[in-house]
């Protein structure tokens, strides 16, 4: 099982570490070509109008949007979850526009009010250790919308089908239960 990790900003190493530790091999994607050895991508964190820019100028709109369409299954963390919202709060425009969600960007604060907690996550075995920076929320949830964690009655995490998105960074902590869900949504998809 082969998953991308979009290599346009965000901690790509730390996502690839774990995917692997989660049983997958992971892979930097840095051309639209790449997608088509894919089972699964990750959006990783960053700052979400650079990337839709980043993405727009290297053909990954387009490109994501036809991989999502064939239902292979997605991952955005933090400012990935921006850029597969299909309404950003503030007129900004979307993204991918993938994900029947509506989210306000930085709606913990600024770099300062980081923190981390636990979380019960619906389909994790024990509460996850999460580490939310300047980190997103989702303010509404279309009916096809799972959600599988609150922080404080917010909604944190959330799953349509395919698609996964979580507000905080889990791949800056040494739980891979997240990504281990993610690989198990893979293997889901692939079983005829």
């Amino acid at each position: 099982m082969k998953v991308g990790v979009l290599a346009l900003q965000g901690a790509v190493a730390e996502h690839i570490r774990s995917l692997e530790s989660a049983g997958a091999s992971g892979t930097a994607v840095k051309r639209t070509e790449q997608l088509s050895e894919l089972d699964g991508l990750i959006i990783p964190g960053g700052e979400s109008t650079t990337i839709g820019k980043l993405m727009r100028k290297y053909g990954f709109i387009e490109a994501i949007q036809d991989f999502s369409r064939e239902g292979k299954p997605l991952f955005g963390t933090c400012a990935g979850l921006i850029v597969m919202a299909k309404e950003i709060e503030g007129g900004e425009e979307s993204h991918l526009g993938l994900m029947d969600i509506k989210v306000s960007r930085n709606a913990f604060g600024r770099q300062r009010e980081s923190f981390e907690t636990d979380l019960e996550v619906k389909g994790l075995d024990a509460p996850l250790r999460a580490v939310f920076i300047r980190a997103p929320l989702i303010t509404a949830a279309g009916p096809g919308v799972e959600v599988l964690s609150t922080y404080k009655d917010e909604i944190v995490t959330a799953r349509q089908g395919h698609l996964l998105v979580s507000s905080f960074h889990p791949e800056l902590t040494d739980d891979f239960s997240l990504h281990a869900y993610f690989v198990e949504m893979i293997k889901q998809t692939k079983r005829p």
